[in-house]
């Protein structure tokens, strides 16, 4: 079977990591969350005092900065490292939702997480999870996924993920904070939030993650055995 590129956007908190990385686990490809990138950038600058309006000093901390994955033994889960050390849980805390939209729309860091994100998927199957990959990273991916769902049920969910790492913040924030980042994403001039024009919509505000597993999956399917039917008729 040939190696396909399976890229699946969205908005926030609607399931497209996880469903990403179980994806990535049954076809036994690599899985890299773009997401994570963008908010290791932004605790990077936020750690080093760096303003993001500080275009100079931004460019100079993303030729300085490493970003990496490391695959954790005990939860079989791609972890984000910066500099080495991992900060999987710092990343995914408030502080870093409520800043990542403002850098993820600095040009720079755009074009240079794009191009890292190029060169991880070279040459081998991957699922890739974002908000630009249909239509910037991997414009000619086979598979492609635009995932949706209520706001409401977008906020609850991250409030239980929050919840989940101590960190209680309350329903109403939530729901700003994801409005906030929703305009800003979808506005943006560098690579703004939108469905490719090839993308299979999927609205998961009423599913559970194992039936959007397996739509994902279906759809890999259905294309890899048409692949295959024109590769025979060739």
């Amino acid at each position: 079977m040939k190696n396909i590129v399976i890229a699946i956007d969205g908005y926030s908190s609607c399931g497209k990591s996880t469903t990403a990385k179980a994806v990535a686990a049954e076809l036994g490809y690599a899985y890299i969350d773009t997401g994570a990138m963008y908010r290791g950038v932004t605790l990077y600058l936020l750690e080093h005092g760096i303003p993001f309006e500080d275009l100079p000093r931004v460019e100079e901390a993303l030729h300085q900065m490493q970003i990496t994955f490391k695959r954790n033994r005990r939860t079989g889960r791609n972890e984000l490292c910066l500099d080495g050390v991992i900060r999987e849980d710092e990343i995914r805390q408030m502080r870093i939702s409520n800043a990542v939209s403002e850098v993820s729309v600095i040009a720079a860091v755009r074009h240079a997480m794009v191009r890292q994100q190029q060169r991880m998927a070279r040459k081998r199957g991957v699922v890739m999870d974002g908000r630009d990959i249909g239509t910037t990273v991997f414009p000619d991916a086979e598979v492609k996924i635009f995932m949706t769902a209520d706001v409401y049920t977008r906020a609850m969910r991250r409030q239980v993920e929050l919840a989940d790492k101590g960190e209680e913040v309350s329903l109403d924030d939530i729901v700003q904070n994801l409005q906030k980042r929703d305009y800003l994403d979808s506005t943006r001039t560098e690579s703004p939030l939108r469905r490719a024009s090839d993308a299979v919509l999927l609205d998961t505000s009423h599913i559970t993650i194992d039936e959007q597993v397996d739509f994902v999956l279906e759809r890999v399917s259905s294309v890899l055995v048409d692949g295959l039917r024109a590769a025979e008729n060739n």
